[in-house]
């Protein structure tokens, strides 16, 4: 009708089209209004009718891994992402919005989904290709939800255990972080060998999902560790630590930065134009679009959000492209509108801003594909995906203690020792073993998702005869009637994320030097660590134990880990971070002055022979 009416098909909806023509096209058909809409990301809890058809806003997010409903399955996350995107499409031009997600370990929201280990236990296998591997099933499975976007990697380079996200940093090397960016291939795609530098890429509408990098630039560094602090340092210290794994994202055709909530010399990230526009756009050439972090344009002012048309100014101007709000979108909307009208956010910045959020989004596929694909669900925990988190979690481990000299070694233990004894917190819980960022924000304790844990794990790998005694907390009487061949003591930390991990007190939680002290002054012992970071042992404890191990947060495939307890695989993580001795000494990193860890960075030792890899 339209054709005989001598109407023609907008150039922006022919897929056909170079990328560049259709982001022309779409641009010149915007009002100042519909723009601002792509420029804001807001909070699936207020992502009304109004708000996604009328006012056009251009992504959703799921906060802190917000579910459609409690325990809901992959289809309903699915059908509430389509849900979405039909009201984004019933907008006068019809432009997809993109969902996004904090799948930071594995689609870690979704009940069921394969929850691979986090980053720094991934740091201790020193295996790029791993994890990029874990980057293509973990796309297929957010993919299988109609989910567009990863806000993942973190490539942060942590110099301070005492950081409330060190698990989410592979190393306190900047070259193992670099090395690790292979995760973006692994979401995206691998980018053709003349892909232009700094240009979006995604390979496949089916399988590939769009990766953020995150957080630019310099979190991992800030001043004791204080998540959202200020990091001290000089610019070329900046580019030589933490600036390191960016042009590797860049190079692999990232499409989305997200920007720190960190300061960088006492400046806000979220407000800094030589950061955003002059290095990362400028120097780099990043061609995608920058995401803000959660409230951070609120950030920039005290108490956060005061002047708010202020706070906008300052971050759009500096360079950031996309605002993620997540509630108060009427009011970001109408401000942005009017710092445009009255000149102080030039249009031209405007235009640059929705220019890279029309490029991603083309290159993304969702004006062709803007739908959940249902045949991909089973693709979701399945079989293939938990044998390659197994692979990674015996691959993370590090054996830090086998023995208690060279000559008589602990590990493996027997599979057919009479009775054995488990104990601990962390042995039965799969919800301490995922740690934060798992089915919800700060994680939770038991079994959240499908999974199996540790002391499941042993029953698995003992022989028929063997006895288990598993008690979480036994009294002295029990492990000294138990004639128990050995124990097995499973202790670590309760999950946190964010701000809620920052700690300056990293002894074991949960009394846990009580209990391995308990256990080993009675029984040969195996400590598991579970954690985040390197945390406290003191000498007296060390001493007592047969061996032990850092196990960091393995996620829900346990048997990894007794893969390499029982001599099924060998042991070959080295410590992606220093382990200090003694809170008072943190920072501390390799190369430092009067280095004197209790486990240096890059230690660990095999079995199969008592010395370090």
């Amino acid at each position: 009708m339209a054709a005989a009416q001598g109407e023609q098909r907008p150039l922006y909806k022919d897929p056909s089209a170079p990328v560049e023509a259709r982001v022309r096209d779409l641009l010149g058909r915007m009002t100042l209004r519909e723009k601002a809409g792509q420029m804001a990301q807001i909070e699936r809890c207020v992502a009304s009718p109004r708000a996604v058809a009328e006012l056009g806003v251009g992504s959703i997010l799921s906060g802190g891994g917000r579910p459609p409903c409690d325990r809901a399955s992959p289809s309903d996350w699915a059908d509430m992402v389509d849900d979405m995107q039909r009201l984004a499409l019933s907008s006068r031009l019809a432009v997809p919005i993109l969902y996004g997600i904090d799948a930071v370990h594995g689609h870690n929201n979704v009940v069921g989904a394969t929850i691979f280990p986090h980053n720094v236990g991934l740091g201790a296998s020193r295996d790029a290709e791993l994890v990029r591997k874990i980057g293509e099933a973990t796309a297929l499975e957010v993919r299988a939800t109609g989910i567009h976007w990863a806000f993942a990697p973190c490539v942060a380079v942590c110099r301070d255990s005492r950081w409330g996200r060190c698990y989410e940093s592979y190393s306190e090397d900047p070259e193992i972080v670099r090395s690790f960016t292979t995760i973006v291939a692994g979401l995206q795609g691998q980018t053709p060998a003349d892909h232009p530098h700094g240009y979006p890429f995604l390979h496949s509408v089916r399988e590939n999902v769009l990766a953020c990098a995150k957080h630019y630039v310099g979190d991992g560094g800030t001043h004791k560790g204080i998540n959202e602090g200020n990091t001290i340092c000089s610019l070329d210290d900046l580019e030589k630590i933490h600036m390191k794994p960016y042009p590797d994202c860049i190079a692999q055709g990232v499409a989305t930065i997200m920007a720190s909530h960190s300061q960088w010399n006492g400046e806000h990230l979220h407000a800094s134009h030589h950061l955003l526009t002059d290095v990362l756009k400028g120097k780099l050439g990043f061609q995608g679009f920058v995401v803000s972090d959660w409230e951070g344009v609120d950030h920039l002012c005290e108490p956060r959000g005061f002047d708010y048309r202020h706070c906008i100014a300052q971050s759009v101007n500096a360079g950031m492209d996309m605002i993620m709000i997540p509630f108060r979108f009427e009011k970001f909307l109408e401000d942005l509108v009017f710092l445009v009208e009255t000149g102080e956010i030039p249009l031209s910045r405007i235009d640059n801003a929705v220019e890279r959020i029309l490029r991603v989004k083309f290159i993304s596929g969702v004006f062709e594909h803007p739908f959940s694909d249902p045949t991909l669900l089973d693709v979701i925990g399945c079989k293939e995906h938990r044998l390659l988190a197994r692979e990674a979690v015996r691959k993370s481990l590090v054996l830090l203690k086998n023995g208690k000299n060279r000559e008589d070694t602990f590990l493996p233990l027997a599979k057919n020792a009479k009775r054995i004894l488990v104990t601990g917190t962390h042995a039965d819980n799969i919800g301490y073993q995922c740690g934060g960022w798992t089915i919800a924000w700060n994680g939770d304790s038991g079994k959240i998702t499908l999974g199996t844990s540790i002391l499941e794990a042993i029953q698995e790998s003992v022989e028929v005869e063997t006895e288990i005694v598993y008690d979480e907390c036994p009294i002295e009487a029990t492990i000294e009637a138990g004639n128990f061949s050995y124990a097995v003591v499973v202790v670590g930390e309760d999950p946190y994320s964010e701000s809620v991990g920052d700690r300056t007190d990293l002894s074991i939680p949960f009394n846990g030097s009580d209990l391995i002290t308990r256990v080993a002054s009675k029984v040969p012992t195996l400590v598991i660590l579970i954690s985040g970071r390197p945390l406290v042992i003191e000498p007296q404890v060390l001493e007592k134990v047969d061996a032990l191990v850092a196990a960091w947060l393995p996620g829900s495939e346990g048997t990894g880990v007794a893969d390499c307890l029982f001599g099924d695989h060998d042991f070959v993580g080295t410590l992606p971070v220093t382990w200090f001795r003694y809170d008072d000494q943190l920072p501390i990193n390799i190369g430092d002055a009067n280095y004197d860890p209790l486990f240096p960075f890059g230690y660990g030792l095999k079995c199969s022979k008592a010395m370090e890899i």
